[in-house]
């Protein structure tokens, strides 16, 4: 098994990503038997979850932008499309 740091360093950095502390306890134990496999499928599972988020808001911030867009047009006298 590679070492990836202390206990409470491994803690602290799943907390930072965000992980659930159900996540984390299952997370430890796998790392106590060495099943590094299942590890990673947390991981990934985590990491899945997240980006599933970042493009969540990545939507909100374009339909934002389109309001803006719309406002600012209207501001100028540029034509608008109608909504």
């Amino acid at each position: 098994m590679i070492a990836i740091g202390s206990r409470e360093s491994v803690i602290h950095n799943l907390e930072d990503a965000g992980c659930e502390t159900e996540m984390i306890r299952d997370f430890l134990g796998w790392f106590d038997k060495g099943q590094q496999t299942k590890q990673l499928e947390l991981l990934e599972r985590q990491r899945e979850y997240l980006l599933g988020r970042v493009h969540m808001d990545e939507r909100r911030i374009s339909c934002l932008d389109y309001l803006i867009y719309q406002i600012r047009g209207k501001a100028t006298g540029k034509r608008q499309d109608r909504i």
